[in-house]
């Protein structure tokens, strides 16, 4: 959980450097100069995962398998300066549980940050498409409850050092996005700001692409301990998905 937290705040960090960078460059002389646009975001994303390695390992320890873990709730920004977009984003699936009969219960989740950079091909006002590469960090966490025992005392000190096989494992991944984006332009009412022209907007649509794990690290445990023979299937696989936003363009 330690390092799942560090990671998180690490991409938060980045995210926000990213963000920080990108409105330094709207000043004079900047990048923007006059005009910044972009949007705030919600994702629902759909990425098959493969947790056939996993739920046989689950098997041979007597653990109960797990359903799968394919749908992910993303928080994004995206930027826009003419023709280029921009979006990052942060993410996680929904949890995957199994429980067995002696009490032991297994939890497992995905995590993920990711960063894109894409071009509108769209000469129209009222929508984008646009192809984009993108970069993704994640990591998988698997978390094993062991109820039996950690709940076998009710002393504080006893259960201290109580025995147990609960424990939390963690797979870090790197991975490249290529692929597709639309989003629908529904237009709002601008709002005049001193001489700055808000003109706000929602944007509606999808992502298509492909992700590539390209990396084959062990699974690690405590203190960045590496764990030898865990599951090594990468998750590389198409994803897709539906996207909600508010969005703005301001114009001096």
């Amino acid at each position: 959980m330690k390092k799942t937290t560090i990671t998180f705040f690490t991409a938060i960090a980045l995210l926000s450097g990213i963000t920080a960078v990108r409105a330094q460059s709207t000043g004079s002389g900047g990048w923007f100069k006059k005009n910044i646009a972009g949007a705030l975001q919600i994702q629902g994303t759909y990425r098959e995962s493969k947790l056939d390695q996993l739920n046989s390992i689950l098997a041979k320890n007597s653990l109960a398998p797990l359903s799968d873990n394919n749908y992910w709730l993303n928080l994004s920004m995206s930027h826009i300066h003419k023709n280029w977009l921009f979006e990052d984003g942060l993410g996680g699936t929904f949890t995957s549980a199994s429980k067995n009969a002696n009490n032991f219960k297994v939890l497992y989740n995905q995590f993920q940050f990711y960063t894109r950079a894409g071009y509108n091909v769209s000469k129209s006002v009222n929508y984008r498409l646009y192809p984009f590469v993108g970069l993704n960090l994640s990591e998988a966490m698997l978390r094993i409850q062991d109820n039996a025992r950690t709940q076998s005392t009710s002393d504080f000190s006893t259960e201290l050092l109580n025995t147990t096989s609960s424990k939390t494992l963690w797979n870090p991944r790197l991975g490249f996005e290529l692929g597709g984006g639309f989003d629908y332009i529904i237009k709002l009412k601008e709002k005049q700001m001193d001489c700055y022209t808000i003109q706000r907007n929602i944007p509606i649509g999808f992502r298509i692409g492909y992700y590539l794990q390209v990396t084959d690290s062990d699974w690690k445990i405590d203190d960045n301990y590496n764990l030898n023979n865990g599951p090594n299937n990468k998750q590389s696989n198409i994803f897709v998905s539906l996207n909600i936003g508010l969005g703005y363009a301001v114009k001096k």
